[in-house]
């Protein structure tokens, strides 16, 4: 083969029409990620774009949307313990899972504004 494949560009996460300033709300205001442009000819489907670490994390509108309950980015974090305190001080509910413990894994997950299941973990 004369290809490889160096990673992933984006994920994307799909939500209702209309999303955009609860996903602005969600994912940049709380917790800090930087918006950014979407391309000119993108901007009429909705939607917004995120910056995440190197990633970026695109909120597409989905007609007839349905959220992924299962179906999840998962996203490293340093720090976990201090994320999942500041959502809580936030009143998002996180959901711990322990599952991973022995293989150095600490992990939780939470539903965004739209019902996502989203992963966050820290490798101990």
């Amino acid at each position: 083969m004369n290809f490889s494949f160096d990673g992933i560009d984006h994920i994307q996460l799909a939500a209702p029409e209309g999303c955009e300033d609860e996903a602005r709300n969600f994912f940049a205001t709380l917790l800090g990620w930087t918006e950014i442009p979407k391309p000119e000819n993108l901007r009429k489907r909705g939607g917004v774009w995120f910056q995440c670490g190197i990633h970026q994390v695109h909120i597409g509108v989905q007609k007839d949307f349905v959220p992924a309950t299962k179906a999840h980015p998962a996203f490293q974090v340093s720090q976990l313990d201090e994320l999942q305190t500041y959502l809580a001080k936030h009143n998002i509910q996180t959901i711990p899972d322990d599952a991973r413990d022995d293989e150095g894994v600490k992990r939780f997950y939470l539903n965004d504004p739209f019902g996502n299941r989203i992963e966050f973990l820290e490798w101990l």
